[in-house]
């Protein structure tokens, strides 16, 4: 069943609805030239930020063994956990300014700062901690931050049918730099061309792309000027909406211990005796696999509602993890890389889909997007640290982390479960 917000039922409350928008605002071409150019610039721009974000195992390995090894694993994953905090904090007033129609000005701003952090991190000094800190964690989450919730959202404005569809095919961009950029990295900074020269190989290729994005993507809805006034309004009513928020707190649960394997698959590779040359594609097979695991189940939202496609997915992500525990062989390891990508994959598209699906109106989707970017930046901050800390190198004691990552993600689950019966008995059906 597509997520259609405008169908949705509105709550008793004495919050006066907020103002519709026009007739024309409520036209959705489901598609066109400029629809479709704006999913495949979104795809773009995701493809080259949070794409490299999903290869920091190939930088956690790297600087853990090299270009950091003064510092610990735990200290290093704080870089890779700042760049995700920030990039979904900064989701809060860019998902307000989305709505209010500065999609340009998000866009610009957020490429700039990106890729000047980019190159910056290029010319950072080996064991100098609070130089890739400050550039790549601080600067480039800033940058991903202006960017992410504008460019997963602006596919809605085209879609309302295939509308959890084309935000997974947007977001599956990101999955794609995932297989790509991990290879490109590890080729680069292991290889004869260095860390230097193969940072800023990158920053070029991640520069060009998202000015191609940004020419290709259009912002279509009206801005808040052009609207009637219903900030008020829209406000106190997702405060009320009790649902949204037992969905945004299982969703805070389930990050926190998802991007566990992420960071730390090719490290475990490595540590248990499996030759670099074979490790560093650990972390491509991972991302590759979320490219399937974000369309898929993505399309199957629209039929069948995203927290009912998310629930079994995650669970199964959940139960995967303990999996980490027995991969003693090449095959297994691959193959864990494989299925665990595809149901963590899963979660991580459907999630803009589940808080979408809570909006009344189109014109707050951007808003409670926002709004769960926000909160989910915490557990997103603390959760790669915390099993980093749990590992307690140099021993390395896998099974707390691997229990931590999954205890928290099917604790999470149950909320979205408990989420869904509540939506299920206020509208009436069973496909949410």
């Amino acid at each position: 069943m597509p997520t259609d917000p405008e169908k949705q039922p509105r709550p008793a409350t004495n919050v006066p609805p907020p103002t519709r928008p026009s007739n024309s605002a409520l036209t959705f071409p489901e598609g066109g030239l400029s629809g479709w150019l704006t999913v495949f610039g979104s795809a773009l721009i995701l493809f080259s930020t949070f794409g490299v974000s999903l290869s920091f195992g190939v930088l956690e390995d790297y600087y853990t063994r090299n270009f950091l090894n003064h510092s610990s694993a735990s200290d290093v994953s704080w870089i890779g956990s700042m760049q995700l905090f920030l990039d979904f904090s900064i989701g809060l007033p860019a998902g307000k300014l989305f709505d209010d129609g500065h999609y340009r000005m998000l866009m610009t701003s957020g490429t700039a700062i990106f890729i000047f952090s980019f190159f910056m991190l290029s010319v950072c000094e080996p064991n100098r901690y609070y130089q890739v800190f400050l550039s790549q964690g601080v600067g480039m989450g800033i940058g991903m931050g202006l960017l992410f919730v504008p460019a997963v959202s602006l596919p809605s404005h085209y879609f309302r049918a295939k509308r959890s569809l084309v935000m997974g095919m947007a977001f599956a961009g990101s999955s794609l730099g995932g297989v790509v950029f991990p290879i490109v990295l590890n080729h680069l900074i292991n290889g004869p061309v260095g860390f230097a020269w193969g940072i800023r190989t990158v920053a070029f290729i991640t520069a060009t792309l998202l000015v191609i994005g940004n020419l290709l993507t259009k912002p279509r809805l009206p801005t808040k000027k052009e609207r009637s006034p219903e900030d008020n309004a829209v406000w106190r009513l997702i405060l009320k909406d009790f649902p949204y928020w037992l969905s945004v707190g299982g969703a805070c649960l389930i990050l926190w211990g998802l991007f566990f394997p992420y960071f730390y698959l090719q490290l475990y590779a490595v540590l248990h005796g499996v030759d670099n040359g074979v490790a560093f594609y650990t972390i491509t097979v991972l991302n590759a696999a979320t490219i399937f695991g974000r369309t898929i189940p993505t399309f199957l939202a629209d039929k069948f509602g995203a927290l009912n496609v998310a629930i079994p997915m995650t669970t199964v992500s959940g139960g995967l993890v303990f999996a980490m525990l027995n991969l003693t062989t090449i095959p297994s390891l691959f193959a864990f890389a494989a299925f665990y990508g595809f149901f963590s994959g899963a979660f991580m598209s459907l999630l803009t889909a589940i808080m979408s699906s809570f909006a009344f109106s189109v014109n707050e989707i951007g808003l409670r997007i926002g709004i769960a970017m926000f909160i989910l930046s915490l557990p997103l901050l603390t959760g790669a640290p915390i099993t980093g800390a749990l590992l307690h190198p140099p021993a390395y004691t896998w099974w707390r982390g691997v229990t931590f990552s999954g205890v928290v993600q099917l604790s999470g689950v149950s909320l979205l479960v408990l989420s869904r019966a509540m939506v299920s008995r206020r509208k009436g059906t069973w496909r949410l």
